[in-house]
């Protein structure tokens, strides 16, 4: 894992590689007032948090491998963000260790392999024949590494590794807004053909329960507006347990600060967000959508980066929160409209998107068609080719019983599996052992005659 100052200045690659490397769980804990400069801090918890990208692994793998070597890490810590944007930071790479370089240029060897798989892949289900493939042409698609260079990592790759990281991210909030939008409307939508499948007494029965749901969730306490003196005050008393009246907003910084690098990056920004939005969702009710809860707080850590993040870094430095602090809307912020009273669609955006969805189910609704009468196609063909397979085995076993019926009658041996003749053991017949049976005891009772007498034997009287 990344130590916390490498984790930072990956993180000024573009605002947003705090989400190539760690996630940041801020645990909070009672603070002794009397003591609040010598904070003890609870060990932040770190996990690997996936940025979405198709390279993501590639992406982690190759930061993993660059922060083993001390001198990128060291010039990893003291570049800015200039320094990465004009490739200066890439050109360290040259003076890493063999090792690691060793490791790189693998981990692109891995990438472009797969990067070929997945190209192979669709072309085969576009069913595209490419008998002569240009990989290096076909890799050009991918902007994230140097096709013309497919065995060695090299200062290149991780620039392009870097401004492509950077230009996929920038986009991250705006389709996290727009996927918000797309959710809130698939829930409308089913909402609605809902109570048109209700006969007229439940549906509206139905209808009344629903708006009261609804009103019962616009019942919340106040929200303070984010990054208010209000809002963080709150914080200070409830999550730090020190008196609201001995504000201090430095001191403030620094306990939410909880890696001590002297930056707060996003993560521990949204942390500072959870009571107000406690106040508005509660996963026990039914009226309140957590997925809502969410977007809301995405809508509070932009709203307060656009009044703070003066450099748009995508991280609030000390110089910059104080400055925060002397602004007049820190003190007299507008009152912040939460999502029930901000829609996040039109109706036209609702009717454009149902009409949509209808094409969507027309199209899923010819595939399974056209799916059904290939999957009949195919059960016909199966059973024509059993049929046959049936007739070519019955044909075989009339063939061997004529074959064998006529070698009966020719007195020819009959055939063996293969057609060779099988031979069987001579066996005698009846009458030939009744003809022999006399013979046996006269041919015994010739074996059982005494010898010849000696010649010339002395005769006694």
């Amino acid at each position: 894992m990344y130590t916390p100052r490498i984790m930072k200045r990956m993180k000024w690659i573009s605002g947003w590689l705090l989400l190539l490397s760690i996630s940041v769980e801020v645990w909070s804990v009672p603070i002794d007032r009397n003591a609040a400069q010598q904070v003890p801090k609870e060990e932040v918890q770190e996990e690997n948090m996936d940025t979405g990208l198709y390279y993501d692994r590639y992406l982690r793998e190759v930061i993993e491998v660059l922060e083993t070597d001390p001198h990128f890490r060291e010039k990893l810590q003291t570049a800015n963000t200039e320094d990465i944007k004009n490739g200066r930071l890439s050109k360290e790479l040259d003076l890493v260790s063999h090792h690691v370089r060793t490791r790189l240029d693998e981990l692109k060897r891995q990438e472009v392999s797969r990067l070929r798989m997945l190209l192979k892949a669709k072309l085969d289900s576009t069913n595209t024949q490419s008998l002569q493939m240009d990989h290096a042409s076909l890799l050009k698609q991918f902007e994230h590494l140097d096709p013309h260079n497919q065995n060695t990592f090299e200062a290149k790759d991780l620039e392009l590794l870097i401004s492509t990281a950077t230009k996929d991210l920038e986009n991250y909030d705006a389709e996290r807004h727009e996927e918000f939008k797309r959710y809130e409307m698939l829930k409308e939508h089913e909402r609605r053909e809902y109570l048109k499948s209700l006969d007229q007494e439940k549906r509206e029965k139905e209808e009344k329960r629903m708006q009261e749901l609804k009103e019962k969730h616009r019942q919340h306490p106040k929200v303070n507006a984010p990054g208010s003196v209000d809002q963080l005050r709150e914080v200070w008393e409830e999550t730090d347990g020190l008196d609201p009246q001995e504000f201090n907003p430095k001191t403030f910084f620094k306990l939410h600060d909880t890696n001590e690098d002297g930056v707060l990056d996003e993560q521990e920004l949204e942390a500072l967000f959870t009571k107000e939005l406690e106040k508005v969702y509660d996963p026990k009710n039914e009226e309140d959508d957590m997925m809502e809860m969410e977007e809301e707080r995405l809508r509070m850590r932009e709203h307060v980066m656009k009044n703070v993040d003066t450099n748009k870094d995508r991280l609030v430095s000390l110089e910059e929160f104080l400055k925060s602090t002397e602004k007049k809307e820190f003190s007299n912020p507008k009152e912040w409209e939460t999502l029930e009273n901000k829609p996040v669609y039109t109706e036209e955006e609702l009717l454009r998107f149902e009409a949509e969805l209808r094409d969507k189910e027309e199209e899923l609704k010819r595939r399974a068609e056209t799916l059904h009468q290939e999957q009949e196609l195919l059960r016909e063909r199966g059973k024509a080719l059993e049929a046959q397979r049936r007739e070519y085995q019955q044909a075989v076993l009339e063939m061997s019983q004529r074959q064998k019926e006529q070698q009966a009658v020719d007195g020819q041996p009959p055939a063996g599996p293969n057609g060779e003749p099988q031979f069987q053991p001579q066996t005698q017949k009846p009458e030939d052992k009744e003809a022999k049976a006399p013979a046996e005891p006269e041919a015994e009772a010739q074996n059982n005659l005494p010898a010849e007498p000696p010649q010339n034997l002395p005769l006694h009287t």
